[in-house]
């Protein structure tokens, strides 16, 4: 991990927690897709330590809500694909294939998606980079591993002109914006 690790809010929900509103089989499922989609590797932790699966289950009881449908009809077809195509569900498949199957949605030739494995395949790749990306108020980012990956050095609400520099690494402030009396919570 970049940067020294700082003392940072208890997550939303305790790891290994059941999930909030996918089932346990739709959960696996979501956080094998998310592994794959942003995985770790010698770059850094991936989607799976930012648990970013983790803030699309809590976003589907809430912000995401209207995703619920798709979210339960594209989680079956994504293992009924993986069952048909490769022999077993699709977070018991291995990395080869796991990468298969989702290269098969992306170029929209698997079967039994509505309207079609591309387009939920789109939302799969947007709500995984938003967990994991995301300020970690939302449920995802978790111990800022995605801020870390790319470098980003966290919130500001003021800059000095030094830090305004090109060729000055800006401190990091490990901290949610709303951590910061500026910035009003949302209503959950």
């Amino acid at each position: 991990m970049i940067g020294a690790a700082a003392a940072f809010p208890v997550p939303l929900f305790a790891e290994g927690a059941p999930p909030e509103t996918l089932t346990a089989s739709e959960f696996q499922t979501l956080e094998a897709i998310a592994a794959r989609l942003i995985p770790t590797d010698e770059n850094g932790p991936g989607a799976a330590e930012a648990q970013a699966a983790r803030y699309i289950d809590r976003a589907l009881g809430s912000a995401l809500a209207s995703s619920r449908p798709a979210y339960a009809a594209g989680l079956a077809a994504i293992d009924s694909y993986a069952q048909t195509s490769k022999g077993a569900p699709f977070a018991k498949l291995p990395a080869e294939a796991q990468d298969a199957v989702l290269t098969d949605m992306e170029k929209g030739i698997a079967t039994g998606f509505s309207p079609n494995a591309a387009t939920f395949f789109n939302l799969l790749r947007t709500h995984t980079i938003q967990g994991t990306f995301c300020d970690p108020y939302y449920g995802g980012n978790a111990n800022l591993v995605g801020w870390d990956l790319i470098d980003y050095p966290g919130v500001r609400t003021a800059v000095t002109d030094d830090q305004q520099r090109m060729n000055v690494k800006a401190p990091r402030m490990r901290r949610s914006a709303y951590d910061f009396s500026l910035f009003a919570k949302p209503e959950d």
